[in-house]
């Protein structure tokens, strides 16, 4: 609904415009008095002088009001800022202030252990998932945690990656795939040799090997089971993705990184996590790396 404002004539000297200055009759539009000062009329329309008085002539164009549902969508957009003002707060009252000392370490460097691959969708926050604290772990989020072979050329991924080993010396790589993944079920409804200029579809293509695989081993599972299996597949098939960086093959080789895979299943709320088991001696005859130190948490 809109409201329209009617052209308005006002003299200063003339009981309209005594009207609106009196304390009973203050106007306000959107919650804020209307006033008259000199230095705002020539925003409302014509100044004319006539015998000393001033005159002003005003007009005002038809003023559209914002429907109910914006304004309602407004106020849910700030209430939402309100929201995250106040977990800031609490933040720092509760976790900054009590623990300064080792946000002022944090300050001077980071030195994080891990670094952590995860998927970028809202229900799987790593570090709310695992608990980890500011500075313990370098973590960077992709659709379906994918890591491209090296061959593939510059993402983010991989100049994370680059910087995380290189320049942090981080000791821990950790993959975290999860259940339900959008990015996993849209590389496996692909087509055979479909080629698509969709951004994502371009991503998860990245995942081509773990979709493959899948297919030959649950070829006879639905799709919903097809896709949980390829969920910690695509996961085993960036483990040996990471392989492929010289730097970091070198430093898996000698000891001073170690590579690991991830599962969290948020419908039932468990964990799995393994260890690849790489000792320098190249992959196995089907192209896999063994693995050791697999745990379920429940």
């Amino acid at each position: 609904m809109a409201i329209s404002i009617p052209t308005t004539s006002v003299s200063k000297d003339s009981s309209v415009f005594n009207s609106i200055n009196s304390p009973k009759n203050n106007t306000q539009i959107y919650g804020s008095q209307l006033k008259f000062e000199d230095s705002q009329f020539k925003y409302l329309g014509l100044i004319k002088r006539n015998q000393g008085s001033l005159r002003l002539e005003a007009s005002f164009a038809p003023t559209q009001v914002a429907p109910v549902k914006d304004m309602e969508k407004k106020q849910n957009d700030l209430n939402l800022f309100n929201d995250m003002r106040d977990r800031f707060l609490s933040f720092k009252r509760f976790k900054y202030l009590e623990k300064s000392d080792h946000y002022q370490k944090l300050a001077n460097g980071q030195a994080p252990k891990f670094m952590v691959i995860a998927c970028a969708d809202s229900r799987v926050c790593p570090t709310s998932i695992l608990g980890f604290e500011p500075g313990e772990a370098f973590v960077v989020r992709n659709v379906a945690n994918l890591v491209p072979p090296f061959e593939n050329g510059p993402t983010e991924t991989n100049a994370a990656l680059e910087f995380a080993v290189n320049a942090l010396k981080v000791e821990n790589l950790f993959i975290v795939g999860h259940s339900c993944c959008g990015g996993i079920q849209a590389l496996m409804s692909m087509q055979d040799g479909e080629h698509s200029s969709v951004f994502i579809k371009d991503w998860v293509i990245n995942g081509k090997q773990a979709r493959t695989s899948t297919k030959a081993f649950a070829a006879d599972l639905s799709f919903e089971q097809q896709c949980r299996h390829c969920e910690k597949e695509s996961v085993n098939h960036s483990l040996v993705n990471l392989l492929s960086y010289p730097w970091i093959e070198e430093r898996v080789r000698n000891g001073l990184l170690f590579i690991h895979g991830g599962y969290y299943d948020f419908i039932n709320c468990t964990f799995e996590k393994w260890t690849l088991d790489y000792k320098g001696n190249g992959a196995q005859e089907d192209g896999k790396y063994a693995i050791k130190d697999r745990v379920f948490w429940s």
